[in-house]
């Protein structure tokens, strides 16, 4: 099954939409397309920790990640979560009739929480001018900010 999910590459502060193009197929292997630097190629391992700290399935098929345009340098981690929401789609874990109306954004951790992403700023006014429904991306707490109990 093919499933697009979209992000950005910011360089400076112009953000350019990037599709990415995740299909799960006949097989077992993972290939990712598309001038991904090594920070992005290294999202396929992860992920794979994520999912199996977080009882989520990575699967046992042939799954095929397309950065699209592949003429743009995709670099950083930021990508983590549009893929691996892609895969879950792809996958049929998750109902994907509504994920491409989102930009979807940020960086998974091993135990599966997400960290916060560079650019966030940029990428959201592109979003909104290219008529996205919404951004998907974690939450960023600054300590300075945070309201406790004692």
């Amino acid at each position: 099954m093919l499933i697009k999910t979209y992000g950005f590459a910011v360089y400076g502060v112009e953000a350019i939409p990037i599709t990415i193009e995740t299909n799960v197929g006949q097989g077992i292997n993972f290939f990712l397309v598309g001038l991904p630097d090594s920070a992005v190629k290294e999202s396929h391992q992860r992920i794979k920790a994520a999912f199996t700290n977080t009882l989520l399935k990575f699967p046992r098929k042939e799954v095929t990640i397309n950065m699209a345009p592949a003429d743009i340098r995709k670099e950083g981690s930021a990508y983590d979560l549009s893929i691996a929401v892609g895969i879950l789609a792809a996958s049929e874990q998750i109902e994907p009739e509504k994920i491409a109306d989102y930009v979807i954004m940020g960086e998974l951790s091993l135990d599966g929480s997400l960290r916060p992403i560079k650019g966030a700023l940029s990428m959201a006014i592109k979003a909104k001018e290219l008529g996205f429904k919404g951004f998907i991306l974690p939450k960023k707490i600054h300590k300075r900010f945070q309201l406790w109990k004692d």
